[in-house]
């Protein structure tokens, strides 16, 4: 498996690792990993010269008539196998350590990363919509969908467990409506559709960076393959071990999929009602281009927008934030979050994600392609939500609450939901 980062660079820059472990509030020792990696290297020669000396044996073996020197070179080679062997057993163990601290090494945030402790840190950067001021007494997405038979979360509760719940009706249809409405809207921005699957192998987590971040939080089969939770494992996954025809870049996928999430270490959060789920669906963009930073800078931002935008013409307030290095991801070079406004708690939540990784990804699902020079290398990668349901429907239909108790459907939604213009 590839790493990011190289380890060459890794011995060249070892304080702009340690600089990358401390904003993003990771625990990693540079010095620790050298330490191996010099092990590693010196072994390995050692290893290189012994196998030398026993080709040559053997060959001067093979060479020799006299029986007794004979003998003697055959006992100089059996030893000699020994201390090879032994020394090709100590290798395996230091190449495992070796691999876990590589797999553990942090990638270089941007300099416009602000510094931070947790996701309370990040900086808005951008605030967009009115914020409706009801002139009767609101009600949140529970209280509401309930009313309107939207959502069973007794029966959720019934047949899932903790935060199970069952969509119905006009919250059925809205989902439809979303994902129907998302799939038109990114697709006229040149995304190839995929349906990929939830069900993925480990070693993709791992090209992903989930694992070994994020254990505690995904789902395993009983196989030992894990569920995804968000389609950018699978669509990463899907041009593994491949070289890529450069003039195809950037490659635009729009990847759907049920997500999963175990939720853990959030058990006191959010227990109420569709913010904070283990089972949902996503649409989720994610692109490959060429190996170059500015490239990766214009398409985070176009991502980004997109997000934005398709918001924006949904109606919905919200606002942008720019993640802090303690809230950013082991692989991410930066990340923007779009956050809607949820008037039933007066606050914004988070909807989408925005993140780039240069070659962090790449290198670990080993995605190449040939440059102009006929050179091969590993591609830069990005993703965003497209948008996730039923989060979405929390923003929705608080924001647009009639005093009747009644939803009114943004405009765009309305033609997937037979023309209706409320929901009652």
């Amino acid at each position: 498996m590839n790493h990011m980062l190289d380890i060459k660079f890794i011995r060249e820059n070892p304080d702009l690792v340690t600089f990358a472990a401390t904003k993003k509030r990771i625990k990693f020792d540079v010095k620790e990993l050298l330490a191996i990696d010099e092990k590693r290297v010196a072994l390995t020669n050692e290893i290189d010269h012994l196998r030398e000396e026993q080709n040559r044996v053997t060959k001067t073996v093979a060479e020799t008539q006299d029986q007794d020197k004979r003998a003697e070179l055959i006992r100089h080679m059996r030893e000699h196998k020994e201390r090879l062997q032994g020394k090709e057993s100590e290798m395996k163990e230091i190449m495992k350590e070796w691999q876990d601290l590589m797999l553990r090494v942090p990638n270089i945030p941007d300099v416009s990363v602000p510094d931070g402790l947790s996701d309370e840190d990040n900086q808005p950067i951008k605030e967009w919509g009115e914020k409706v001021d009801f002139d009767f007494e609101s009600k949140d997405h529970v209280e509401l969908m309930q009313a309107l038979e939207m959502v069973d979360f007794e029966r959720g509760v019934k047949v899932h467990g903790f935060r199970g719940y069952f969509l119905k009706n006009a919250g059925s249809d809205l989902s439809w409506a979303v994902w129907n409405y998302a799939r038109e809207f990114f697709g006229a921005k040149g995304f190839i559709p995929v349906i990929a699957p939830a069900i993925v192998r480990k070693e993709h987590f791992y090209g992903t960076g989930h694992l070994p971040n994020d254990a505690d939080d995904i789902y395993r089969t009983q196989d030992d393959d894990y569920l995804a939770g968000t389609a950018e494992v699978p669509v990463m996954g899907y041009h593994s071990n491949e070289v890529l025809d450069s003039k195809e870049f950037p490659i635009k996928y729009l990847g759907f999929s049920p997500c999963y999430r175990r939720e853990a270490g959030s058990h006191g959060k959010d227990t109420r009602g569709l913010i904070r789920v283990h089972e949902f669906y996503k649409l989720e963009q994610v692109i490959l281009s060429e190996a170059s930073h500015e490239e990766s800078v214009k398409l985070h931002e176009w991502i980004n927008r997109n997000t934005e935008e398709f918001i924006e013409s949904l109606g919905i307030p919200y606002r942008t934030v720019v993640n802090c290095g303690g809230d950013l991801g082991q692989g991410q070079v930066k990340k923007y979050d779009v956050e809607l406004w949820v008037p039933g708690e007066k606050k914004y939540r988070e909807i989408s994600s925005a993140s780039y990784f240069h070659d962090f990804q790449t290198r670990r699902f080993n995605i190449k392609y040939k440059g102009e020079d006929g050179k091969q290398r590993f591609a830069h990668s990005l993703n965003c939500t497209a948008i996730p349901t039923p989060r979405i429907l929390v923003s929705l239909v608080e924001n647009f609450q009639q005093a009747d108790g009644t939803i009114k459907i943004p405009e765009p939604l309305q033609k997937y939901m037979g023309g209706k213009e409320f929901i009652s």
